[in-house]
């Protein structure tokens, strides 16, 4: 098809496409944001506050408890990951008998449902801390810890399948070369390896940190916040502001769009810093 062509049937490939994404995503998104300056019950009744629920929300010591929360979750959860499934990725691209087995069953949790995951878990947990006369609940530090095994046991799998990609795209003659010239294992890994499979890198980097900070179902299901709220993470924050607090909604609203765009801009950073690493590489 011709330059001229593709010009003209362009509008009609990407009309619907453009007013879906209008619908869908772009005019709830203002919404949301002009009712992060208001007050409401349903979005017909608005009422224009200024920057109160702003003022509401950082002064929430709820809020700011789940926000470091988060942050500790999803720094030891995306360098967990990756570390672990980089690892697998290296072992089941070897010389090792039934690389297509492991590989189906390291993926598989990652098709089971959040929630699903919360509960399996919750009841792993609580059946060997019941022992000791404890339960995840009990104490801050089992439902952390409870949240990191969980999203290691779900995305460790989805991670190693695109790590494999990545290592699968490096020709093997630059790998045979580099044996040949007398290079250890961890030469090849450092000097080609690692810099060959940097937009792997970069995707299993975003993916683990956006889907660190999203964390919401699991959440609910392992722990719903106890005990006293303190493993509560940003999303379920939002969650109970918004439905369970009484005139709280412009309140929650607002501490959505701070969420949104403390994901976006980290997000952000780590898709420039990544980004300039595949050039450099």
């Amino acid at each position: 098809m011709q330059p001229k062509q593709l010009r003209k049937y362009f509008p009609v490939f990407v009309l619907p496409t453009l007013i879906a994404f209008t619908l869908i995503f772009l005019v709830p998104f203002i919404a949301g944001i002009y009712l992060s300056f208001a007050s409401f019950t349903t979005v017909t009744d608005a009422v224009f506050v200024g920057f109160k629920n702003y003022v509401l929300a950082f002064s929430d010591t709820y809020f700011l408890k789940a926000f470091l929360f988060t942050v500790a979750f999803a720094l030891l959860s995306v360098i967990s990951i990756n570390v672990i499934a980089f690892f697998l990725a290296l072992l089941l691209t070897g010389k090792i008998k039934g690389t297509n087995f492991f590989r189906t069953v390291f993926f598989m949790p990652n098709l089971i449902g959040g929630i699903v995951l919360g509960y399996i878990w919750q009841l792993i947990i609580n059946g060997v801390l019941l022992n000791y006369g404890y339960s995840i609940t009990s104490d801050a530090k089992f439902g952390f810890i409870g949240l990191l095994v969980l999203m290691n046991w779900q995305m460790i799998g989805y991670m190693m399948i695109i790590y494999i990609a990545g290592i699968q795209n490096i020709p093997t003659s630059v790998l045979e070369a580099a044996k040949v010239d007398g290079a250890s294992y961890f030469t090849t890994l450092r000097k080609i390896i690692i810099p060959s499979v940097m937009p792997s890198i970069t995707i299993c980097l975003f993916l683990t940190i956006t889907n660190s900070f999203k964390l919401f179902d699991q959440n609910l299901a392992l722990t719903a916040g106890a005990p006293a709220k303190e493993t509560q993470m940003l999303a379920l924050d939002i969650y109970n502001t918004f439905y369970g607090r009484a005139g709280y909604e412009g309140v929650g609203q607002a501490k959505a769009v701070i969420f949104f765009i403390i994901v976006a801009v980290i997000a952000l950073l780590q898709l420039y810093f990544t980004g300039k690493k595949e050039q450099e590489a």
